[in-house]
């Protein structure tokens, strides 16, 4: 079982900014459509619900923590922190429905082309462009810490070291004694720099600090 360290926001902030901003769209979302405001119909008003649906759905995958709380996921003898596959696989499901929405309300309803290719756009590439922007190439990426070898992908940067092989692990904190990165001297004499803030684990800074503590401080400032 996942334990969550790193709540999202309290359900009720989370869902009041959502029907905010459900409301909203759904009241702007009327300029999508050739009839007029005061002659909108059932037909009309289901077409703009499911534009605002559409709306939510580009909000909540540009805005992670409304659905997606940090886990870490225990492994034997220690645990697995893992940020971006899980989350950008559930991303991906949740946004299919914006194109498919899209579709829907072009095939079955007059709409006025230039604001809705206009609205349609903006939902269906703005998730696409913050994902880029926040890193796909960090899909891959995991640092997994046990009792017995520590193991960690960093995009182009990959290494497995069992505890014999390290002689001293070194963190390396900001003024606020928060952990961003922490180097791994092993027997042979070669350093390794594993950088949390390059991997995008800043949910994870804490545990992270605390397992170490307790599970390697005989290396820790060695």
């Amino acid at each position: 079982m996942m334990k969550i360290i790193r709540p999202t926001y309290p359900k009720e902030i989370s869902i009041g900014l959502l029907l905010l901003i459900f409301v909203i769209s759904f009241l702007l979302s009327s300029q999508l459509f050739d009839t007029p405001v005061k002659d909108l119909d059932a037909e009309a008003y289901i077409g703009m619900t499911l534009v605002s649906i559409a709306v939510i759905i580009m909000v909540m995958v540009l805005w992670e923590e409304f659905l997606f709380p940090i886990h870490v996921k225990p492994v034997d003898g220690g645990l697995n922190l893992r940020n971006h596959r899980n989350k950008l696989k559930k991303q991906l499901l949740i946004y299919l429905a914006i194109p498919f929405i899209f579709v829907f309300i072009y095939m079955n309803h007059e709409v006025n082309h230039v604001r809705f290719f206009i609205w349609s756009g903006i939902c269906v590439v703005f998730p696409i462009v913050g994902k880029l922007f926040t890193g796909l190439k960090n899909y891959n990426d995991f640092l997994t810490l046990t009792n017995t070898y520590i193991e960690y992908r960093n995009n182009e940067k990959v290494g497995k070291f069992g505890m014999q092989e390290i002689k001293a692990l070194t963190l390396i904190k900001d003024e606020r004694k928060v952990l961003h990165k922490f180097q791994l001297t092993l027997v042979d004499g070669r350093k390794v720099m594993i950088d949390l803030d390059e991997m995008e684990l800043e949910a994870f800074y804490e545990a992270i600090d605390k397992f170490i503590e307790d599970n390697y401080g005989g290396l820790v400032g060695v």
